[in-house]
């Protein structure tokens, strides 16, 4: 009898976030991401979607382990209120997506009550009878992963959010290599990012951006005012290269943001030279010194 995998998308099939897949046979079960989705327009009062679970719920024992593939909030930001549904299975990540991950365990009180596992591309990790092995993707975070696992039924290829950028502004593009030694092996089944695929053209690198950045901090006469994701490290990374260039410094504003940034920096994924960044109270104090706009 042949063997069977079954793999169900709770989240992220057909919709930007909730990202959540479950592969499974009748042994084992591994998760891949478990994000948040935010509100549309019409769902007021609502301030984020999470992936229902309740397949799960008579499927515990199987639970071998959740693979967070990067950082963004639409892969990990539901892990705080799933994990306790789930009887808080062992969570594997890169360096920078478990700092990220283990920031938002903190805030829960859930840090002891789960086994947070780093791993690198190039690595393989035994989830039961499945192999999960990890290979680098580039996305708008450091730190992505794709994931080639192996099954009795053969390799299903998850790739998690990724971007073919020859220059991207962490200097790691998409391990191909890695791609084209999986591809000859043999793939059972691909579940690939397709993220406005069905748009004609292709996505420009990240550092076209640089060039904005730099017409804009040569012309501004007074402070800029950047807006963007807390867990864009890259960005933030583009805007202190930009603000370094030109002598300015950088504020750092938001509570996520600090903490992301603080993780990044610890972690060696985002550098600033010393005096460039200053803290949310600093501001304060600048804003409120007499004859300054």
């Amino acid at each position: 009898m042949s063997e069977r995998i079954r793999c169900t998308p709770l989240g992220g099939l057909g919709e930007i976030g909730r990202n959540m897949l479950v592969v499974e046979d009748d042994q084992d079960i591994v998760i891949i991401d478990c994000g948040v989705m935010f509100p549309e327009n019409e769902m007021l009062g609502v301030d984020l979607v999470i992936p229902d679970v309740s397949y799960l719920a008579t499927r515990l024992d199987r639970i071998r382990g959740i693979i967070l593939t990067h950082g963004h909030e639409d892969h990990v930001g539901a892990l705080p209120y799933i994990l306790p549904q789930l009887n808080f299975p062992p969570l594997w990540a890169t360096p920078l997506t478990a700092g990220l991950i283990a920031g938002k365990l903190k805030e829960h009180r859930q840090t002891d009550r789960v086994s947070l596992n780093r791993i690198v591309p190039g690595e393989a990790v035994k989830f039961g009878r499945f192999i999960a092995e990890f290979f680098h993707v580039c996305h708008s975070i450091p730190d992505g992963v794709g994931v080639a696992l192996e099954t009795p039924a053969g390799t299903i290829v998850h790739t998690g959010d990724f971007k073919f950028d020859h220059t991207p502004v962490d200097g790691r593009p998409t391990d191909f290599g890695k791609l084209a030694e999986v591809g000859k092996k043999g793939v059972l089944c691909l579940f690939s990012d397709s993220t406005h695929a069905d748009r004609p053209g292709h996505t420009p690198s990240e550092r076209v951006i640089d060039t904005a950045f730099e017409q804009i901090f040569a012309s501004a006469k007074g402070r800029i005012i950047i807006a963007t994701f807390a867990s864009l490290i890259s960005r933030v990374q583009q805007v202190i290269d930009a603000a370094v260039r030109h002598n300015r410094r950088v504020g750092i504003v938001g509570r996520s943001m600090v903490q992301n940034v603080a993780i990044a920096q610890e972690l060696g994924y985002l550098t600033a030279p010393a005096g460039v960044l200053f803290r949310p109270d600093e501001l304060a104090m600048v804003n409120a010194m007499p004859g300054k706009d």
